[in-house]
């Protein structure tokens, strides 16, 4: 085997030359010495590993015995890979070595058979081969271009059916989107309707903006439509803020009926919904969207991080009127300038040649997969179908396992008690990794 330590390596083969140190069979130092890179951080989640032909040239060694080291590495988590795309180190291996395994960052899963990280070096070459670098590394204010906007009309249509592009506005992801809308519709000691249980980040806007949660009792359809009612009468309250599908935490999806029973009663009292429906194109087929009811009352935030992956920072609003789309753009430019337009760009490239869809379905098929696992392993958490998280209805000790959990404490809007636990799926690596935490999870519940 030649020692790879003096030798002028490609990029991402530095670790090769912890090779020459191991011992035992050569494929089982690779293997080695690639888990080590990745314990000490020398290869980060994501990274692209050498071809198996390149390591076995740098190396000196039969290719099938680089295969055999790729093929250990793979069944033990450390990295992954899609034939004609690569090998990529999978992404939080070594804490979930290490038994530490996180249940509270409501991620979705890998797409099955895709690779992101190849999916975007692809992308983001191809944008920097027709766009002049300068231009995307500029301001550029405003909605977004009518391409962009396009493409945000065509990922929610759906749900939402037609949507005019001018009604359209890029964001910088949903937070982003929701203070933006905030900044439009409320004033300092406003009052907006929120669900007892809710997205934490919505809750943090509102106090940064000055305005005060009311919550608003839930079911298990999510709002009910007869306590929103009586609260928008007491007090006076303009703005009500949902999540209509897979609602978080509690997973809560509102019926047909439940739906328009919502922006029926929002419509007499004469307020705004802004619809949080960063789930809504996981179900297949999408269910139909408030917005699609009253497009004139609702602030539809469509967001690519739970369908797609959160690293886009990518989220669509699809406003009442083009107006409010300039008033939109306006706020969100005071409060973070812009979208990163090389991801723009992507988000866009994505969805007009038919990649998003590919991601999306992988994604679909990945969550499905794990919700069957949960059903299988902790049948008293609840959730839909394919739902990236489940809900338990009791506080669970998790932390004292070695799981890091979402309690519900911390989706608790003002005035709320709740007992009860977010379980996020998507967040480890590998299904294995999800079903060893969820046993160790219902051993603590028993």
């Amino acid at each position: 085997m030649a020692d790879a330590r003096d030798a002028v390596l490609p990029a991402g083969a530095a670790w090769l030359r912890r090779v020459a140190a191991g011992e035992g069979p050569i494929y089982r130092r690779v293997f080695e010495a690639l888990r080590a890179a990745v314990a000490d951080g020398e290869l980060s989640a994501g990274e692209q590993l050498p071809p198996q032909r390149t390591v076995a040239a740098l190396l000196g060694v039969d290719f099938t015995t680089v295969t055999r080291a790729y093929a250990l590495a793979r069944e033990q988590g450390l990295v992954e890979g899609a034939a004609g795309r690569g090998t990529f180190v999978r992404r939080r291996a070594g804490e979930e070595e290490a038994g530490l395994v996180d249940l509270s960052m409501n991620l979705p899963p890998p797409p099955q058979g895709l690779s992101l990280a190849a999916l975007l070096r692809e992308t983001t070459a191809g944008v920097l081969a027709r766009t002049d670098p300068a231009t995307l590394m500029a301001y550029h204010a405003g909605p977004g271009s009518l391409a962009q906007r396009a493409a945000g009309a065509a990922w929610m249509a759906p749900g939402l059916g037609a949507v005019d592009p001018e009604r359209v506005v890029v964001c910088a992801g949903a937070q982003a989107a929701l203070s933006a809308i905030l900044a439009v519709e409320t004033a300092p000691g406003d009052a907006v309707i929120v669900e007892a249980l809710t997205y934490p980040g919505l809750l943090a806007a509102l106090a940064a903006r000055g305005v005060r949660a009311v919550a608003c009792p839930m079911d298990g359809e999510g709002i009910v439509p007869e306590a929103l009612a009586e609260l928008l009468a007491a007090t006076g309250a303009r703005l009500v803020v949902v999540t209509p599908t897979w609602q978080n935490p509690t997973t809560a999806t509102m019926s047909a009926g439940r739906r328009a029973a919502v922006v029926e009663a929002c419509a007499r009292a004469g307020a705004r919904i802004v619809e949080d429906d960063a789930y809504g194109r996981l179900p297949d087929p999408a269910p139909t969207a408030l917005a699609a009811l009253a497009p004139e009352r609702v602030w539809h935030v469509a967001t690519l991080a739970k369908a797609l992956t959160p690293g886009l920072r990518i989220a669509y609003v699809a406003t009442p009127d083009a107006a409010a789309a300039g008033r939109l753009a306006a706020a969100g430019h005071a409060l973070c300038q812009m979208p990163a337009p090389l991801m723009a760009a992507v988000a866009t490239t994505w969805i007009r040649d038919g990649t998003a869809e590919a991601i999306l379905a992988g994604v679909r098929a990945e969550a499905a997969a794990r919700r069957m696992l949960a059903a299988q392993i902790l049948p008293e958490a609840t959730g839909p179908e394919g739902c990236l998280h489940v809900w338990l209805d009791r506080a669970a000790r998790g932390s004292a396992e070695g799981l890091t959990l979402a309690p519900a404490s911390l989706f608790a809007a003002p005035g709320v008690a709740a007992e009860g636990a977010r379980l996020s799926l998507g967040a480890p690596g590998k299904q294995a990794v999800l079903a060893s935490a969820l046993r160790r999870l219902a051993g603590s519940l028993a």
